[in-house]
């Protein structure tokens, strides 16, 4: 299915307004330490797309970051990069070792990763908040998640 379209119409509007946020690719034998490029002490969301020629599919969205009842934000050291390179998925190890090892076992080729900080001085939405928001979006689309996103 091509999501190219749907995304850049409903995401873009609830993305746009996030001025720290970055992107980067991730191939089978890349090292995800290396390539991510994401905050270190910011927190938010992170989308992740399988790119095939000139198709795209959101394949997962995660966050990190929780907003206390004081209004302060608790995150966890190393903030979006930390989640997206050493957060555990497919099995109780991080990121880094999973995801070459998931990509082959479905064939896929090239990862695209976007990644924004959600939670700034100027800019405070909860990071969950955005992610609900997105994968209610793909979920009122698709009637199912992103294939790499097991529950919400």
């Amino acid at each position: 299915m091509h999501l190219q379209g749907f995304f850049s119409k409903i995401m873009y509007k609830e993305l746009k307004k996030f001025k720290s946020k970055g992107e980067f690719t991730f191939t089978p034998t890349d090292n995800l330490e290396e390539v991510c490029n994401a905050t270190q002490t910011g927190s938010g969301i992170f989308l992740v797309y399988n790119v095939d020629g000139d198709e795209k599919e959101l394949i997962m969205v995660g966050s990190t970051g929780t907003v206390q009842n004081d209004g302060t934000l608790k995150s966890k050291n190393g903030g979006l990069f930390d989640k997206i390179v050493n957060g555990h998925q497919f099995a109780k190890t991080g990121r880094k070792y999973t995801w070459p090892t998931q990509m082959a076992t479905e064939n896929l080729s090239r990862l695209e990763v976007y990644w924004y900080e959600t939670f700034t001085e100027k800019t405070k939405v909860i990071p969950t908040y955005i992610e609900g928001q997105i994968l209610q979006n793909f979920f009122a689309e698709n009637d199912r998640l992103p294939k790499w996103n097991v529950a919400f």
